[in-house]
């Protein structure tokens, strides 16, 4: 197999290169060159996607197997990539989200649930725009050829966003934490290595269209993700468990302060109650938290333990510890029964 990855630098990009090159397959890369790593096996195609004409440096390789492609920005980047590959590679598998579903998402949401407007043409206006947009323009180009990894979160070693790096340093530092509830809620969320897999595996089988990858729901909650933190760093911090209704009430935003988490809101319920039969039958299999957990905890700690910058323009994620700390005693306070 032939595969050629767009970036291929960093975290799902790098996965997927280190599994196709360990499973024995020709791994080309196309970047600018600027990325901190790079596979050591894989051939590295120099260019700039922003420009066209740059493209050009892959099409004289031939003929591609597979295409993977991880994309975020403008929906027309994607088109340009596709639109030049599509006599040139036999399948293109896009990196695309659970964000493209149309709000809000519905309880055991599936592949045919309704999806964002959005246009292949597009220049950037939102994630969700975005990504759905740059699944039409691979639709488009590639037909039955293409297929759409609506990914959930995604966490692992060498992950650029900083929701599970965030967890595993706040648990090291110990003491009492504030964790969001209810603690057996499911965390839908899938493995970088895992979600490479079954990409390789996709373009070897023919597997074509939407494919939701997260993990089933009886997987993980937030408690066994949270005390396979405490084991894995050895802290000895003490999980605090406050009930959805006092986060909102604290003003907390759980997106940047509680990040990964998903409250029970039924407006998130297709988060948290997706529909993943289609992901499992066509090969996806999940590891355990707690290798996830242990396995970026290592690579943490092997990176001094320096989460991620966030992207220019977002807020660091984590929650100030005086608001922990406010939002705990107004917890503790609330749970005491007062004198009459």
């Amino acid at each position: 197999m032939r595969l050629l990855v767009l970036g291929g630098t960093a975290f799902v990009g790098r996965s997927v290169v280190t599994a196709a090159v360990d499973s024995g397959w020709s791994v080309a890369t196309f970047n600018r060159g600027r990325g901190t790593w790079a596979h050591p096996l894989a051939d590295q195609l120099t260019g700039d996607r922003l420009h066209p004409a740059d493209l050009e440096v892959v099409l004289t390789g031939g003929r591609w197997d597979a295409v993977v492609d991880t994309w975020s920005g403008a929906p027309r980047v994607v088109r340009d990539s596709a639109d030049a590959l599509a006599g040139h590679a036999d399948r293109y598998l896009y990196v695309s989200s659970r964000a493209v579903y149309a709000p809000p998402p519905p309880r055991d949401m599936d592949e045919t649930c309704p999806t964002v407007d959005a246009a292949a043409d597009a220049e950037a206006i939102g994630y969700q725009q975005d990504k759905r947009g740059a699944e039409i323009a691979v639709e488009t180009a590639f037909g039955d050829r293409a297929v759409l990894a609506r990914a959930g979160l995604i966490l692992g070693p060498h992950e650029d966003v900083g929701r599970l790096p965030h967890w595993l340093l706040r648990i090291e530092r110990g003491g009492e934490v504030l964790a969001p509830g209810p603690p057996d809620l499911p965390v839908r969320y899938i493995d970088a290595r895992d979600l490479a897999t079954w990409l390789l595996d996709a373009a070897e089988n023919g597997v074509s269209g939407p494919v939701n990858l997260v993990n089933r729901a009886d997987h993980t909650t937030m408690r066994t993700l949270l005390t396979a933190a405490i084991t894995a760093t050895g802290g000895n911090a003490e999980l605090t468990w406050v009930d959805p209704a006092a986060i909102e009430a604290a003003g907390i935003d759980r997106r940047t302060e509680l990040p990964g988490w998903i409250p029970p809101d039924p407006e998130l319920a297709g988060l948290i109650w997706t529909n993943v039969d289609r992901a499992h039958a066509t090969g996806l299999r999940c590891r355990p938290v707690a290798d996830t957990v242990a396995d970026t905890w290592a690579w943490l700690v092997a990176a001094n333990r320096t989460p991620p910058s966030p992207p220019p323009g977002h807020p660091p994620l984590g929650l100030d510890p005086a608001k922990e700390r406010k939002t705990l005693t107004a917890w503790h306070r609330s749970r005491t029964p007062t004198d009459t």
